[in-house]
């Protein structure tokens, strides 16, 4: 009988994308020429690294946990074929105590869905899709840069239902250039009408170091510093003549209500900032995630996060693919685990703000063994103080509707929650923005509007 262990999930990054959209700043790569096989050597990569990292956590270990969830996004994880995800999957039920009720969710985007895919994955245990539609305009969808049309969703959507999938999620984004209140209020309509069983509705933010920046980064600074284009100066907006305009301020705002009271009328419930599901259609994962769920992460960039002997500690796999592949075929030749300096567990020994992996060290070299100098995976593991993670369990609860119970603070870091945050809460309380409701102390709809603000009067100073 195993050992009692609390539950944690697992998050694969897949990098590769049929093409890069011109607003994304993920880690993600377009796809090669298939006779490359890049994305082949990536998986290979990916399942050593699945199968050897050493924390503590495994069906070999004292004390595996239960996975409640697995979360395999991107980049374009459906442009694997789907051979592939299904070895991933069978990769991590090798390793992984993966409970039976257990959340499944895979990105994909139109354009990958055939029906051949669908059914692999849905064999492979797959039970919950997320698709990226982001418009149901295609002038929209081209200026965005996306790959397909608003037909070319409805084919997958169809496909992915007839495949047997009743639990999918649609990505959505507002204030994108040249987009209206209009259009935007169509787009809801037209999704609702599909019936999702959970719908993402995001803001477009202008991201530094995408094609985006360089033909809207000046317009998008200006919407934020002067609110409105009646209001920005002619010489600045004498730039943007000839391009489509972000929604000024007052729209943008304008999309942001119609989207909570649209889909409030169409029976989803707003669970998180901009996150709505039909009733018990939550994403589980992303829950997890908000309320301290452990985490493993593994793939290009993805980060872990675990607690052994009550010391929580984040790390990250590193962002460079051909050193990702080269350092886990250098493990696999060493026949060595990979994890950080932890002695059994997996976390680091030392104390302080940050420490030392071992395998950002060099390791100790034996004739035998001569490729352990290439095993470097991780970045150095930043081990969180307690006030740390009284910050983050306030900022990532905030984000949720129900907000965050006192009780459940007591508990987990055995303090009063107003002892620690009194102060804070009764500011935020005087401004409208937080209110207390019996156990929970949760953002008002005004605190929604301005969370970003409002949840970083929890950050330490």
């Amino acid at each position: 009988m195993k050992k009692e262990r609390p539950d944690m999930e697992i998050y694969v990054h897949i990098p590769f994308c049929v093409k890069k959209c011109r607003y994304c700043d993920f880690l993600s790569f377009p796809c090669g020429d298939p006779s490359g096989g890049k994305e082949e050597r990536y998986v290979e990569a990916l399942l050593c690294e699945i199968a050897r990292m050493r924390h503590g956590r495994g069906k070999r270990d004292a004390a595996p946990s239960d996975v409640t969830s697995v979360f395999i996004g991107g980049g374009t994880p459906s442009v694997l074929p789907a051979e592939a995800i299904r070895r991933i999957l069978d990769r991590i039920r090798e390793v992984y105590f993966v409970r039976e009720d257990a959340e499944i969710t895979m990105e994909a985007n139109p354009g990958t869905v055939t029906e051949e895919k669908a059914r692999i994955w849905k064999a492979a245990g797959v039970n919950r899709l997320s698709m990226g539609l982001q418009s149901t305009h295609d002038g929209e969808l081209r200026l965005l840069g996306r790959i397909h049309t608003w037909a070319d969703f409805l084919e997958s959507w169809e496909t992915a239902r007839n495949a047997g999938f009743d639990n999918i999620n649609i990505d959505l984004m507002s204030a994108l250039p040249g987009q209206s209140a209009e259009t935007w209020r169509d787009t809801l309509k037209r999704v609702i009408a599909l019936a999702p069983e959970h719908i993402s509705a995001y803001s477009l933010i202008v991201e530094p170091g995408t094609p985006f920046y360089e033909e809207y980064g000046g317009m998008s600074s200006d919407i934020a510093e002067y609110g409105e284009y009646a209001d920005v100066p002619e010489a600045h907006l004498a730039r943007y003549r000839g391009r489509a305009r972000i929604p000024g301020e007052t729209e943008d705002r304008a999309m942001y209500h119609d989207t909570k009271r649209i889909l409030a009328e169409a029976g989803y419930r707003r669970y998180e900032i901009s996150n709505y599901a039909k009733a018990g259609r939550e994403c589980r994962h992303n829950l997890g995630y908000w309320t301290g769920t452990e985490y493993l992460g593994f793939g290009l960039g993805a980060s872990s996060y675990l607690c052994e002997n009550g010391q929580y500690v984040r790390f990250s796999v590193t962002r460079d693919l051909e050193e990702y592949r080269d350092r886990l075929a250098a493990c696999s030749r060493a026949g060595i685990s990979i994890g950080t300096d932890t002695g059994d567990a997996g976390i680091p020994r030392n104390e302080g703000k940050a420490a030392k992996s071992r395998l950002m060290e060099e390791p100790d070299m034996n004739e035998e063994k001569p490729d352990q100098r290439n095993c470097a995976l991780y970045d150095t593991p930043e081990v969180l103080t307690e006030a740390d993670r009284m910050a983050e369990f306030m900022f990532l609860g905030l984000r949720l509707t129900d907000g965050v119970s006192a009780e459940e603070f007591r508990k987990e870091f055995g303090r009063e929650l107003r002892d620690v945050y009194g102060k804070v809460i009764d500011k935020l309380k005087r401004e409208g923005l937080l209110a207390e409701a019996g156990d929970r102390v949760l953002l008002t709809e005004t605190g929604l509007d301005v969370s970003n603000a409002a949840m970083a009067e929890f950050l330490p100073d």
